[in-house]
């Protein structure tokens, strides 16, 4: 009830003109650049940053909450239209939303995104209010052997429902792990795979992974056909959900919620592994499997729905321990220590106005998120109308633009053209992006904390399987590398018996 109390006097001042204002302003910049290849919310927020300087606290955050469910949108547009992720939590989106904008369901590919966004944000925000101290206790309580296994059931999942062969979703796996190893161990310094140099050390930005593989990669593939027959404008159809549509997404947006807040809300790689997961159940539970790869509407439905309840799980750990599980909510932590707040347990009886005034917010801002983008979702699928050597021209501009952008450095133009000829060569030969782009992600973090947890048990192995959380997981994974064949011998068994 005091939760309850406290989120009224919240919407007391997210509803104030001059916070709505910000809230909208938020929303549009986030869309705005989400759309641009690359940069993600997390730049967004970081360039908006010293803008800020001159607002007064609540009405800066209100604007970066914004910002941060407008950027997620944002690159699901351009995931969906162009096979190009706007950032990490929208590569899930391509897969089943990019043959759907190719056969002319760009439309609704988005507005189930849109509707998935407002669903997921919704439910997220709302167990955010009810559920804030309990998930915390869960994030304190969690250790390296668990988050190492949350990280292999990714691994497996991803690998498992993707491409034409495990093999070949292992192989890309493997690429991805490579990439992510470049740059210094974090444990010993020692440089790894850097040829010596020093622009290396860092690591390879997954933005320019994810960017080159997407983006480069599709440009040069579409661009190796076009010599051969010429590409008409794709069509774009009309433009909402049918009553079929619906049908097939309203249990994919009620389920990605509780898929994505537990992993928003605990230190296990943001929204990236939530949708991973959020596509995988979709594909199991679905009626209709043999659409998946071809644009499936659930593929785009349930992924969306857990990033946006991951984005609420994310202030979770960051408003009730200081502890920032992604890049966006490290760079509103920093937004936080610039006003002189430290998060923290103490921050709800510290700074109540300001806390429940963003929870609230945060409500408001998926009502303007639907309002703003469900009409929009014919406008943007227009994109599709331009002829394809000059949109993927501009592809190339805003991919090379974005990857820049990141750091500053022209090696980086040289790793994205690089990687962009190995995501074509990945095209050429059946292997599937994503648990390329999965590895880079989770690989450098899965070492970090399968070298933990060694450490911690003194090398035995024992130490990867000591808790009950982790237990249950490997079960998981047990399950899923099983299944296949023992479904293979109840058919068998059940062909005999007839």
């Amino acid at each position: 009830m005091d939760s309850l109390n406290s989120l009224i006097d919240g919407f007391g001042t997210a509803l104030t003109p001059i916070n709505l204002l910000w809230a909208v302003i938020g929303v549009l910049l986030g869309t705005a650049i989400g759309v641009l290849p690359g940069i993600g919310p997390a730049m967004a927020v970081a360039l908006l940053l010293p803008v800020t300087y001159g607002l007064e606290p609540t009405g800066a955050f209100i604007m970066f909450a914004g910002i941060y469910y407008g950027a997620m949108f944002g690159g699901s547009t351009t995931s969906i239209l162009l096979n190009t992720p706007g950032e990490s939590a929208a590569v899930v989106a391509a897969i089943e939303g990019n043959p759907m904008a190719k056969s002319g369901r760009g439309a609704q590919a988005l507005a189930a995104a849109a509707v998935g966004h407002f669903a997921g944000g919704l439910i997220g925000t709302m167990l955010l209010v009810a559920l804030a101290p309990t998930i915390a206790d869960l994030a304190v309580n969690i250790g390296a052997p668990d988050y190492f296994a949350i990280m292999v059931l990714a691994f497996i999942a991803v690998t498992s429902v993707l491409g034409s062969s495990r093999i070949r979703g292992l192989a890309s796996l493997l690429i991805g792990l490579t990439i992510g190893l470049i740059g210094l161990d974090q444990m010993t310094g020692q440089q790894r795979l850097t040829f010596g140099s020093l622009q290396l050390a860092d690591g390879v930005d997954v933005v320019i992974v994810a960017v080159g593989l997407f983006a480069i990669g599709e440009a040069l593939w579409v661009a190796a056909h076009l010599r051969r027959h010429s590409a008409e404008p794709v069509p774009v159809g009309r433009p909402w959900l049918d009553k079929a549509d619906v049908k097939r997404t309203w249990k994919p947006w009620l389920r990605g919620p509780f898929i994505g807040f537990p992993f928003g809300a605990i230190p296990a790689g943001g929204a990236e592994i939530p949708t991973f997961l959020s596509y995988v159940t979709e594909k199991r539970l679905s009626k209709h499997k043999k659409e998946f790869g071809k644009g499936a509407i659930e593929g785009v439905a349930g992924p969306e729905s857990a990033a946006s309840a991951s984005a609420a799980g994310t202030l979770v750990s960051m408003l009730t321990l200081g502890l920032p599980t992604t890049a966006v909510a490290a760079v509103m932590l920093a937004a936080f220590q610039q006003y002189g707040i430290q998060p923290g347990p103490l921050l709800f009886e510290r700074e109540p106005d300001l806390v429940w005034g963003l929870i609230a917010s945060l409500f408001v801002g998926m009502v303007l998120l639907l309002v703003l983008n469900l009409p929009l979702a014919p406008v943007w699928a227009k994109l599709l109308r331009i002829p394809r050597p000059y949109l993927y021209a501009g592809i190339l501009f805003f991919a090379g633009v974005g990857a820049y952008a990141v750091g500053g450095d022209a090696l980086d133009l040289i790793i994205l053209l690089i990687i962009g000829l190995l995501g074509f060569g990945m095209r050429r030969y059946g292997l599937p992006v994503l648990p390329a782009v999965i590895g880079v992600i989770l690989g450098p973090a899965a070492e970090q904390q399968l070298r933990r947890a060694l450490q911690i048990s003194d090398g035995s192995v024992n130490g990867l399987v000591n808790t009950p959380f982790s237990v249950t997981v490997y079960t998981v994974i047990v399950i899923l590398l099983a299944w296949p064949l023992l479904k293979k011998l109840i058919t068998r068994r059940r062909n005999a018996s007839a």
